[in-house]
């Protein structure tokens, strides 16, 4: 079957390797060179990096809806299309060239989550389980039929990082075998439960700002969802340090939010709103990231230290 994929960042990657494996990938969509680092220089989204290192043609239009591209894609004449976090909403007349529609492949279980971080917004959130859904596309997002869905428990420690990447290799089987069933005229959909909709907005850099007056669990969270952008941040000596590995512990807090009440060996212990927290893993101001207990070897935190937050 002939397909055209859409999409952009490492996520999409196993998507787009086990489609190109079983079906015709004719070519690749995704969203232009972006500028990154010092230099600015652009920087190739990994989805075309996959995709030309295997002879697969890609297309990154600035433009989608101005009749441009809707000629280009009509052109290569696709039975199916296939999204994994392209990032860029499609108008109703490039949904209606394919035949076959569209599938696309969305990292929660639709309908709790719909929009564009759904990985970092349910580890904030404190969710137990999460998952991917295969779903029709249509103009609201993320709102298609369900197609095929299956979950996955988040772990208490999972980052967002290591969850992405647990839900690419799921999302990127669940798509092989919902275009399979495409393919055999043996799909069916069903509507989205209008009841259980839930949004999240796109994850910011303010997004890892922790507060000390909430519970030590909310901000155990954040700095998970925060790994590996945009990384927990707060003050420690009245400059910008980053906090990337934390343990929620639920003992009463022996200090106002963010005074250190305890050094430990390789930990130390902040209170919180409720609670403490414990953190593992460092990123003092000017130097690299270490765990806690690297950085007590050469470096004095004491009880009564004050860690603030970045406004």
């Amino acid at each position: 079957m002939r397909t055209v994929f859409f999409g952009t960042p490492e996520l999409a990657v196993p998507s787009l390797a086990r489609a190109a494996a079983a079906h015709e990938v004719a070519a690749v969509v995704c969203q232009p060179d972006r500028p990154q680092g010092r230099s600015a220089r652009p920087v190739p989204p990994p989805v075309k990096v996959w995709a030309e290192s295997h002879g697969i043609p890609v297309h990154q239009p600035v433009k989608l809806n101005d009749g441009a591209f809707e000629a280009w894609l009509r052109d290569l004449r696709p039975d199916l299309c296939l999204v994994a976090a392209y990032g860029r909403l499609l108008k109703q007349p490039i949904l209606d060239i394919p035949p076959l529609g569209w599938l696309n492949v969305h990292p929660s279980l639709l309908p709790r989550w719909r929009g564009p971080s759904p990985i970092q917004t349910a580890i904030l959130a404190g969710d137990r389980e999460t998952g991917v859904t295969i779903m029709r596309v249509v103009l609201e997002m993320d709102a298609g039929d369900i197609v095929l869905q299956e979950s996955t428990p988040i772990g208490p420690e999972e980052t967002a990082e290591e969850l992405s990447a647990r839900l690419a290799e799921m999302g990127a089987e669940l798509l092989l075998r919902a275009v399979n069933l495409v393919e055999e005229g043996k799909d069916s959909a069903i509507p989205q439960d209008p009841g259980g909709v839930t949004h999240c907005s796109l994850f910011s850099k303010e997004d890892g700002r922790i507060r000390w007056d909430g519970p030590a669990w909310r901000i155990h969270n954040r700095v998970r969802a925060s790994i590996p952008w945009p990384v927990a941040q707060c003050l420690y000596g009245g400059q910008v340090c980053r906090i990337l590995k934390t343990l929620p512990d639920p003992r009463p807090a022996r200090g106002t939010p963010g005074t250190v009440t305890e050094t430990a060996k390789d930990r130390i212990y902040v209170a919180t709103g409720e609670g403490e927290l414990a953190i593992l893993r460092f990123q003092a101001p000017g130097k690299k990231a270490m765990d806690m207990e690297a950085y007590l070897r050469g470096n004095r935190i004491e009880p009564g230290d004050r860690f603030g937050e970045v406004t």
